[in-house]
C-alpha cells in the first residue's frame, strides 16, 4: 500500500491552474473535466489543525482529470517537474495502461506537464508517451529530456493562470488525421 504523508501539496500550482481553466471552458459551454479524487483512508489525524497527517491510498487511481470536451471523451494526468529532466518513475504503469485503453474506446489521452524553473507548460500526446515509456522498457533511457520533446505542444501559460490545453487537443487531432 501507498503512503500519504507531507508529499500531499506536491503539484498543488499545477492542479490550481488546471482547475481553474476547467471552471473557464465549463462557464463558456467548451468542456465538462473533472478532477478525480484519489480515495484515502486517514491513520493519524491532527485534531487541533483538522490535517490528516497519515493516510493509505484505497486503491490505485488512474489519471487525474476525465471528461468531456464538444462530446470526445478526454481524459489526462498533471505532472509538475522542477529539472529539464522527466523521470519516468512519475508514470506508472496502470496510468499508460489506462490511458491506452481510453484512446482504443475512441477517447483522447495526455499529459499536462509543468516545467516548474521555467514555468513552461508541455502537452504530451498518448502516442509520445509510449515512446519515450517503451524506449525504457527495451533497456534505454528512464527519464525523457526537454529537448527530446514536439516544440509544436509548448503551451503558453497565459494570464500565469489559464493552460489553453483545447488547442493543443485539436492539434492532437489534427495530427492524428493526417
Amino acid at each position: 500500500m501507498a503512503t500519504w504523508n507531507s508529499r500531499g501539496l506536491r503539484g498543488s500550482t499545477l492542479e490550481e491552474m488546471i482547475n481553474y481553466t476547467n471552471s473557464l471552458y465549463l462557464e463558456k459551454g467548451l468542456a465538462l473535466i473533472q478532477k478525480i479524487p484519489t480515495p484515502i483512508t486517514p491513520v493519524k489525524i491532527d485534531k487541533e489543525r483538522r490535517h490528516i497527517t497519515l493516510a493509505y491510498f484505497e486503491k490505485i487511481s488512474t489519471v487525474d482529470y476525465i471528461g468531456a470536451v464538444q462530446g470526445i471523451p478526454v481524459c489526462f494526468d498533471a505532472k509538475e517537474c522542477a529539472t529539464d529532466t522527466f523521470p519516468l518513475q512519475n508514470i506508472h504503469a496502470h496510468q499508460i495502461e489506462f490511458m491506452e485503453q481510453f484512446e482504443k474506446q475512441e477517447g483522447i489521452s495526455f499529459l499536462i506537464i509543468y516545467y516548474s524553473k521555467r514555468e513552461e507548460l508541455y502537452y504530451m500526446t498518448c502516442q509520445e508517451i509510449k515512446k519515450f515509456w517503451e524506449r525504457a522498457n527495451e533497456g534505454g533511457r528512464k527519464s525523457f529530456r526537454l529537448e527530446e520533446l514536439n516544440p509544436a505542444y509548448f503551451m503558453p501559460l497565459k494570464n500565469h493562470c489559464f493552460i489553453p490545453y483545447l488547442d493543443y487537443i485539436q492539434k492532437d487531432l489534427d495530427s492524428r488525421e493526417s
